[in-house]
């Protein structure tokens, strides 16, 4: 069965004997391996010698003690010879390799009944061959078995001859002529599972990790994408019934084949950034890498962006950073209109808000500032303080919770009056919360048809943020620090009691998510007024103060940066206004002014060395 005979040499005098010998002892174990591991062809078939590896014998020691090697460089195997023009009616190949073999039954059987022969490796033939399909195994057509722990199976020319040769080239088809090559007309494959076992629970082994990164199939599919005008390629299953009807067709679509070659590009280059970011971790393990690939993925078209004229998208992150890591985007929306654009910054807002707060909280948002913000055992409270912080920014807005929602605060959302006159209903875009009971669901709903109610799993920290600016991205770690996280430095003469210290805690946390300048308010945990988005913190202050109302005296005070003046500004009309204690970062050259002032006026001060600067 073997094309030729191995030759063999020696330098005994008595060669012949000892050559004849070695000669059948590598014939033997030529077609034993050729049994083993070829399909033996029938004597009707075409046939055409291919070169397939290289083997070595060493014979027994003769009874002389003289060595004798008997080598063959390579042997050549007698297979099916395959028709070039294997794309021709009749005569067409698809080539199925999946780790994912969700429908490839359905797959299998809607190409077999189109005439396609399938060509298949290791389990997808097995599943094929289960499923009623009739297969061929890569093996048959390589003329080499699977080897090194499955590591090459399908990395050769008669694989990637016959998925990457042009069919309007004459010299490429008469190359695969010559050689005996079929072409592919389709290629089926998806990757590995690499991003699901480097993900799982509990980790894995960084060896595991490296036999999990895929090589012949990325380059199957990169292959079949480059030739896509003559080959189609899927690596979405969801793509299987598009294919089949396509197939059915008699007209050639090249958008059709181009969409699929790109989402077979951006397939294997979303699966190569996986392995990228894992393998930095792994080496390296710094945040900022030389090179940073983000992984999106589309969730949904939005109606518009910020404003009507503008188009939107919303995508999801798919870094390994980002997986099981909470956040707005992987949030399960129960019911109401679909989520805009603005609904998405408002909605994080008021999430990564509310998730920093240890006591069961409420957090009112508006435009992404919180509004309203109130801590209480009764969670109701809690609610009901949030809104009262100012009822006209907190109308329309999203209101966030750190704690389910059951049945009696989701009566209290439906049927809660705003403050400012005692009749109006509370309308809100947007519910927030961890979890709901189902009671407190049903009782949401029937709010209203539009009230979009969010479940959500709170923020891991050390997330890196990243930000857009024009030709470039912004990227630094995330804001994660809480009041438990630093130090409150007292740097007046009068020391705050206990009580007053709380609220500056309180005040400082709710500062570290209001838009720069930023002053808050706060009193008895809860936010009595917050002034947002000035260009100069005198002006910021005024409006904190304006809405903190009477309800200033004894209060403290929370400034996201440090006061660059304090005497006939800021610090001095905070006092003034009857503050109790002020919390900043400090690091003015001015500190000094600031200390002074809060000691003539009785005033607690006390430095963070922490500034929270947001934009």
């Amino acid at each position: 069965m073997f094309g030729a005979a191995a030759s063999s040499s020696t330098t005994a005098a008595t060669t012949a004997a000892n050559a004849a010998h070695a000669a059948n002892t590598l014939n033997t174990a030529r077609c034993a391996f050729q049994r083993n591991t070829f399909i033996s062809p029938s004597p009707s078939s075409s046939y055409h010698s291919i070169v397939c590896g290289r083997f070595r014998f060493l014979s027994l020691r003769s009874s002389n003690a003289v060595s004798t090697k008997a080598m063959a460089d390579s042997q050549t195997l007698a297979v099916p010879k395959h028709d070039p023009q294997s794309s021709a009616p009749g005569n067409k190949q698809a080539l199925i390799s999946l780790s994912d073999k969700k429908d490839l039954a359905f797959l299998g059987n809607g190409l077999q009944e189109l005439g396609y022969t399938i060509v298949s490796t290791g389990g997808t033939a097995s599943a094929l061959e289960n499923s009623g399909v009739s297969v061929t195994k890569v093996e048959q057509l390589t003329c080499f078995p699977e080897m090194l722990d499955g590591r090459v199976k399908t990395l050769h020319p008669n694989i990637h001859g016959g998925i990457l040769a042009r069919r309007d080239q004459k010299h490429h088809m008469e190359a695969l002529n010559e050689h005996g090559i079929g072409t592919f007309d389709v290629v089926v494959v998806n990757l590995y599972p690499f991003y699901d076992k480097v993900t799982s629970t509990g980790g894995i082994e960084f060896d595991d990790g490296i036999e999990n990164i895929d090589i012949g199939g990325p380059a199957m599919i990169r292959a079949a994408a480059k030739n896509h005008k003559d080959v189609l390629v899927v690596v979405d299953s969801q793509d299987y019934p598009a294919l089949l009807e396509y197939l059915k067709g008699s007209q050639v679509d090249q958008q059709f084949r181009r969409k699929l070659a790109w989402k077979a590009f951006e397939h294997v280059a979303s699966y190569d950034s996986a392995v990228s970011e894992w393998l930095w971790k792994q080496t390296v393990g710094d945040k900022f890498p030389p090179n940073l690939t983000v992984p999106l993925s589309l969730k949904s078209l939005l109606r518009y962006g910020e404003n009507p004229h503008q188009n939107a998208a919303f995508y999801i992150d798919k870094s390994l950073s980002e997986v099981n890591a909470g956040g707005i985007a992987t949030a399960i929306q129960h019911h109401g209109k679909e989520m805009s654009y603005n609904n998405y910054l408002d909605a994080d807002a008021a999430w990564n808000c509310v998730s920093e707060f240890r006591n069961p909280t409420c957090v009112v948002v508006k435009h992404t500032n919180p509004c309203g913000v109130a801590s209480r055992d009764d969670i109701l409270e809690a609610y009901r303080l949030a809104v009262k912080a100012d009822p006209v920014s907190a109308f329309g807005g999203i209101v966030a919770f750190n704690i389910e929602v059951d049945e009696a605060l989701a009566k209290e959302i439906r049927e809660f009056r705003s403050p400012t006159d005692g009749e109006t209903r509370m309308f809100y875009e947007i519910v927030v919360a961890p979890k709901y009971t189902e009671k407190g669901l049903e009782i949401l709903r029937g709010k209203s048809k539009t009230l979009r109610i969010l479940e959500a799993k709170k923020n891991e920290k050390g997330k890196l943020s990243l930000r857009q600016v024009g030709g470039g991205w912004l990227a630094q770690d995330s804001d994660d620090l809480t009041p438990q996280d630093i130090q409150f430095n007292i740097v007046s003469e009068k020391k705050p009691q206990d009580s007053e210290l709380r609220d500056a805690e309180f005040a400082w946390l709710c500062v570290k998510h209001v838009k720069s300048n930023a002053i808050v308010v706060a009193k008895d945990n809860r936010m009595l007024g917050m002034g947002s988005g000035q260009p100069n913190r005198l002006e910021s202050l005024r409006i904190a103060l304006r809405k903190a109302g009477d309800e200033v005296k004894g209060a403290a005070l929370a400034s996201d940066a440090f006061f660059p003046f304090a005497w006939k500004d800021a610090v001095e009309e905070a006092c003034e206004s009857g503050i109790g204690v002020i919390a900043e970062p400090g690091g003015s050259i001015r500190d000094g002014d600031a200390v002074d002032c809060c000691n003539k006026y009785g005033v607690s001060l006390v430095f963070t060395n922490v500034r929270h600067f947001r934009h």
